[in-house]
């Protein structure tokens, strides 16, 4: 791993924000980790950064729900693989739009294992790594959703909650280590998420982002290449980013 350049670590890379933003970075000379649990893609984007940029992309493939299969996947990396200017917890999905009452407790826990439990599990065991960069930075991928409930959000919209949370938490505890902690809530963003959250029904995923003109993964991908990128005395520790359609979590204005 190049000492010339900066390294960020991009958890959920295979689609979505996670791979915008693994290019974005790409795009301003630096290195990468990407992880995710999909290999074929993994791969495939790695080829794509290193077919036109001149920096090196690691790839790790893991669940971040698994401690230990994070833990395996981090001892097959070099020790300056691990040491990153940035770890973005980006990885998280939402399953389900049913009220609570109606809801699927396996879904439940799904969301809860990755949103929250993976984002922690990543934190802890890079932590005492990022500590060993100067100015290092965790940005946490939060949502609308960690910020006001919707109907139908309930379990999702408390995952998100407890993001922010965390990284509020997580801010006041690694103050000493110089380690800043941000999060970026995005509203409506035109990605995978709502086909995962519908079992795979395009048409149901499609309605979602009917009438008006949805965030796009580079827009958010953007924002947290600038947060990253700010002197060292800079944090931007709070930054929600809407859809100029979208007034709050449930508002949408439809053409």
């Amino acid at each position: 791993m190049s000492k010339n350049h900066k390294l960020a670590f991009i958890t959920g890379a295979t689609s979505g924000i996670g791979r915008a933003t693994a290019i974005k970075f790409a795009e301003i000379g630096w290195n990468l980790v990407i992880t995710g649990r999909r290999a074929d893609r993994l791969a495939e984007l790695k080829r794509t950064i290193e077919n036109t940029h001149e920096i090196q992309v690691i790839t790790s493939c893991f669940d971040v729900r698994e401690r230990h299969s994070i833990q395996q996947a981090l001892e097959q990396l070099s020790e300056e693989s691990k040491k990153a200017d940035l770890l973005l917890n980006n990885a998280g999905l939402a399953l389900g739009r049913e009220p609570l009452q109606e809801g699927d407790p396996d879904q439940w826990q799904t969301m809860i294992d990755t949103n929250v439990m993976g984002l922690l599990h990543m934190s802890s065991l890079l932590i005492p790594y990022l500590a060993q960069r100067q100015n290092a930075m965790i940005i946490n991928v939060s949502s609308v959703a960690g910020k006001e409930a919707y109907p139908g959000g309930n379990v999702y919209s408390a995952s998100k909650y407890a993001v922010e949370g965390i990284t509020k938490s997580m801010r006041l505890d690694l103050l000493p280590l110089g380690i800043r902690v941000a999060s970026i809530a995005p509203g409506a963003a035109i990605t995978e998420f709502s086909k995962v959250r519908f079992g795979g029904d395009e048409e149901k995923a499609a309605a979602v982002y009917n009438g008006f003109q949805p965030l796009l993964p580079e827009d958010i991908a953007d924002v947290v290449v600038f947060m990253a990128t700010r002197p060292p005395h800079v944090c931007l520790q709070d930054v929600q980013i809407m859809p100029t359609a979208q007034a709050n979590s449930s508002t949408i204005l439809r053409k």
